[in-house]
């Protein structure tokens, strides 16, 4: 079984530092973003990959990327995209994209551009995608 990631993690940093490399001013977003969720849900395991970072607990429920969901101009500098897996359609002003790849699996981008963009409705969306994982 893969060990958690955490922040001080050297592991975890020199990938994460990898991925920021091009966008170094979005780091303290997902620093909050992953300090928020490891902090309510301690068995997440963290993924750097090329294009993202995946948190899963049983399955993939979030990634955070830079994914061009809008138009650059209409992007906060910095931004970061959370996406979640949902098993509903978000109705938010927030959500920047949503789709229903498969019956009743919904994959909905947020865009955030501050640390106090992480907040209790995100984080209870974060829950529900979650627990929406751990059930499949």
């Amino acid at each position: 079984m893969k060990k958690p990631r955490r922040l001080g993690d050297e592991n975890m940093d020199s990938g994460t530092l990898m991925f920021f490399e091009q966008q170094p001013d979005a780091l303290p977003l997902y620093e909050a973003f992953l300090e928020a969720v490891c902090g309510r849900y301690p068995d997440t395991v963290t993924k750097v990959g090329k294009s993202q970072i995946s948190f899963s607990n049983r399955h993939i429920f979030a990634c955070a990327s830079f994914l061009r969901v809008k138009k650059k101009k209409d992007l906060p500098q910095p931004y970061l995209v959370i996406t979640l897996g949902m098993p509903y359609p978000l109705d938010s002003s927030r959500v920047s994209v949503k789709t229903e790849p498969y019956p009743g699996r919904w994959t909905t981008h947020i865009v955030i551009g501050k640390k106090e963009d992480i907040d209790g409705e995100l984080m209870g969306w974060v829950e529900d995608a979650y627990y929406f994982a751990q059930a499949k």
